[in-house]
């Protein structure tokens, strides 16, 4: 592979990055050998002080690796509150967020609430990292209703938010070969005699045919097509199903998720010409393709399967509610109206914001790129959230 010229991090992080190498070389080890690569993105992200979220670097913004919706603007968590205080009418007024980051989101969120009078009484927020949470309970001291979770409850009604959650849950790789699918695992290889690090090197295993199921049209794409399966994610769309489930049968009230990611619905993801997959890694605004770069320095993400999403929904008993692109859903959220708050006379407030709104909508930028899938049970969306619906392409 190609050597990559991507800034050289400081010691103490390099030697983050290297102690987590050796963790994954123990992980492989105590697998015989090989993990498959939906383990090692598990581990480059998730182990307690070394992953990628579980460390202390700086992950959103200017200083960071990359930057998201609402990093870049408020009006991005205002108009979700917007949408929210029409549809708490049929739900109980609590929130329940993942993939908080900052509490960014929470917040901007929860300050449209106070200025428009949502009513809220909870604001849930499900944290893994106490690193990540610390951030957060420093920025949402002001709101007593934000509760922190380190779980999913058996139980909720409300609206659930997950603003780029999917696209960081692991994935696995299969690649196509002349044999038919296989699984591209991850092993290591021998060591260079000037380095004590573990090597890690990509290696091919026999693949289950359930999973290559999983790909629709599986046997037309031609051999050395690699491309992934989200398990990971599916699980967790058939978790909040259940979740959803129980709350409707405990207070009768309907629920909603909206969830906001890159991706593309199946048709378009397995395409024959997206041969090498949509596997990514963010590296202080870096964007290039070794996941075995600098663990736990870097992130690590794929494109979100829309279709698999909806049909795990489904599954669990939720009803499709809307598919849409960001900008279609932001502008029927309101998004135009809460600038318009900003006059235009005054140009240091305006400006920004206006930048931001066009970033957020245009779809040269963000607007076609990120999707809203909406599911729930118990609920009807706004006629207005459907004016842009592509439920059809799913």
């Amino acid at each position: 592979m190609q050597k990559l010229s991507l800034p050289i991090p400081a010691s103490e992080a390099l030697a983050a990055s290297q102690a987590l190498q050796q963790q994954i070389a123990a992980d492989i080890h105590r697998h015989q050998g090989w993990i498959p690569f939906s383990r090692y993105m598990e581990l480059a992200l998730y182990t307690p002080q070394t992953g990628y979220y579980s460390g202390g670097a700086a992950k959103l913004g200017k200083d960071g690796d990359f930057t998201t919706a609402p990093e870049m603007s408020p009006l991005f968590g205002a108009s979700l509150a917007t949408l929210a205080g029409t549809l708490f009418a049929q739900t109980l007024p609590q929130v329940m967020e993942f993939g908080a980051g900052t509490g960014k989101l929470a917040r901007d969120f929860l300050t449209e609430c106070q200025f428009s009078g949502i009513t809220i009484e909870r604001y849930f927020i499900v944290e893994l990292s106490g690193e990540l949470r610390a951030r957060q309970e420093e920025l949402l001291r002001d709101f007593p209703q934000v509760v922190w979770l380190q779980e999913m409850p058996a139980a909720f009604s409300g609206l659930v938010l997950g603003n780029e959650v999917l696209d960081a849950m692991p994935v696995d790789l299969l690649v196509k070969t002349e044999q038919g699918w296989a699984e591209l695992g991850v092993t290591l290889a021998a060591q260079q005699a000037d380095t004590t690090e573990p090597v890690l090197a990509w290696q091919e295993r026999a693949c289950e045919a359930s999973r290559a199921a999983q790909i629709p049209q599986a046997e037309a794409l031609p051999p050395g097509y690699v491309t992934e399966i989200h398990t990971v994610a599916r699980g967790f769309m058939r978790s909040l199903g259940a979740m959803l489930q129980t709350g409707y049968a405990d207070s009768g009230k309907g629920s909603a998720v909206i969830l906001i990611d890159y991706g593309f619905p199946a048709a378009e993801y397995y395409h024959p010409q997206r041969s090498s997959g949509t596997l990514m890694c963010h590296y202080r605004h870096h964007a290039h393709p070794d996941p075995f770069y600098l663990p736990g320095l870097q992130d690590i993400t794929a494109h979100v399967d829309f279709t698999a999403m909806a049909q795990a929904a489904l599954e669990s008993g939720l009803s499709l509610l809307s598919y849409t692109s960001q900008a279609g859903f932001l502008l029927e959220s309101g998004i135009t109206d809460l600038l318009s708050r900003s006059a235009p006379e005054q140009a240091m407030q305006y400006l920004p914001q206006a930048n931001a709104l066009q970033k957020l909508v245009s779809p040269a930028e963000m607007g076609e790129l990120f999707k809203v899938l909406t599911v729930g049970i118990g609920m009807t969306l706004p006629e207005r959230l459907l004016r842009h619906d592509r439920c059809h392409r799913l």
